[in-house]
């Protein structure tokens, strides 16, 4: 037998009609609508409110729960900035072109490649319209595209100069990828062009804008669990060895092996956490005889870091191991264990420490975020409100100085000496706004 009730609703919305009914949940105050088909008038709980242009709902969950994040509030498309990609590589088109679903600050207007047919296949895919597709010949068109605010450099490293000054003098601000070039000395020159030039130039440290290093930062910072003794940190893959060579294996190209491709990571995100410029590396270098893919660039490097507050941080890279990327934080009352530290997603901060009688271990839950989308984002932001990037060109090539000093090192088998940076986040800009 139907329930009265149901009974009644339905004709309720049967005598309403069609446009009525959707009326009925469209209309701006639609308490007594609902109230006279039969429905309970919602609440406040349920509807929210707009507060500047945001929809905000009132907590829902009882003090126990964590609660809910705040609803997105992307800028309308029209608003938002728009970017290029340049070149349409296996990162461009697993992480970054999906990434820009979920800016709220930034949209894709414009691809760059060399390879016309991939170039026709993505924008189709990505409703990029024909006009605002280049090659690299013609590259500087971009100046007369006023879609295009940025231009997101995903090029091999040794290309990365060359395309940095060429966005700057079509007058589009830069979000690099790291490392930012193959030497301190290129890296220079990017800055100074993008200076002349009156844009922004940005490195993309990922790792800088994801949730859980920000957390571990925060550690270090407020002393959460003490000081921060020391540190070690391992990004290590493998590279095909049956495969044709890539551009990582070509010195000219890559700059260098391990190191600047995936140890950077190491370097960057100490330096980060701490705030502070090591003032010492010592490093060993191997590259296995006689295989072809480390005749230009190296395959291994261990090296320490050692920095002004006296936090130690031993750092292993290699194209020679299976992939682990892995960081522990050693402080002086608790061990924070970071698995994926270095992965794209998939962070966890596992906090070692007493409780009471206890030798405890537990995981702190945070909500993931894409952490290209939130990089894009930022200089987005910083476009729009004319600030200056947390990770600008400056802080890219201190880690080329820092480079320079480990392979210094691994070349004479003596620790190098770097200048003393008083202070913290001396190459960098203000934090993230978070919205």
């Amino acid at each position: 037998m139907a329930d009265p009730k149901s009974t009644v609703n339905r004709r309720s919305l049967l005598k309403l009609g069609g446009a009525g009914a959707a009326g009925l949940f469209l209309s701006g105050s639609n308490a007594e609508a609902q109230k006279r088909a039969g429905y309970p008038a919602p609440t406040g709980v349920d509807t929210g409110k707009v507060v500047d242009g945001k929809v905000q709902f009132p907590p829902w969950r009882a003090p126990e729960d964590p609660p809910t994040p705040p609803v997105a509030a992307p800028l309308p498309p029209d608003q938002r900035v728009g970017f290029a990609i340049v070149a349409l590589g296996r990162l461009s088109l697993e992480e970054l072109l999906p990434a820009f679903a979920e800016c709220k600050k930034a949209r894709l207007t414009a691809l760059v490649s060399g390879t016309p047919d991939k170039l026709r296949a993505v924008a189709s895919q990505y409703g990029i319209a024909k006009e605002n597709c280049y090659d690299y010949a013609g590259f500087d068109r971009l100046r007369d595209n006023p879609a295009v605010k940025a231009a997101y450099i995903v090029l091999p490293n040794g290309m990365h100069r060359e395309y940095v000054e060429r966005a700057a003098a079509a007058g589009k601000h830069v979000l690099c990828e790291k490392p930012m070039a193959n030497s301190s000395a290129e890296a220079r020159t990017m800055i100074a062009a993008c200076a002349k030039a009156n844009v922004k130039l940005m490195v993309a440290y990922r790792i800088q804008y994801q949730p859980h290093q920000q957390r571990a930062m925060r550690f270090v910072r407020e002393g959460t669990f003490g000081r921060l003794v020391g540190m070690n940190a391992v990004n290590v893959q493998t590279v095909n060895e049956n495969g044709p060579q890539q551009w990582r294996h070509k010195k000219v190209l890559a700059g260098g092996g391990a190191l600047p491709d995936i140890g950077l990571y190491c370097i960057n995100t100490m330096r980060f956490l701490t705030g502070e410029e090591p003032t010492e590396v010592y490093a060993e270098l191997y590259s296995p005889p006689d295989d072809p893919r480390y005749a230009e660039v190296e395959e291994t490097v261990s090296f320490t870091m050692r920095f002004p507050s006296h936090v130690i941080a031993n750092c292993f890279t290699s194209y020679g191991a299976r992939d682990d990327k892995y960081q522990r934080l050693h402080f002086a009352k608790a061990t924070v264990e970071m698995p994926n530290a270095y992965q794209y997603r998939g962070q966890q901060l596992i906090i070692g420490e007493r409780r009471g009688e206890d030798d405890a271990r537990s995981e702190l839950v945070l909500p993931g975020k894409n952490q290209f989308a939130e990089e894009i984002d930022h200089l987005a932001d910083c476009i729009l409100k004319d600030r200056k990037p947390r990770t600008p060109g400056e802080e890219g090539l201190q880690d080329h100085v820092v480079m320079e000093a480990i392979y210094a090192s691994a070349r004479t088998g003596q620790p190098v000496k770097l200048p003393r940076h008083e202070g913290k986040d001396v190459f960098r800009g203000p934090l993230p706004e978070q919205d």
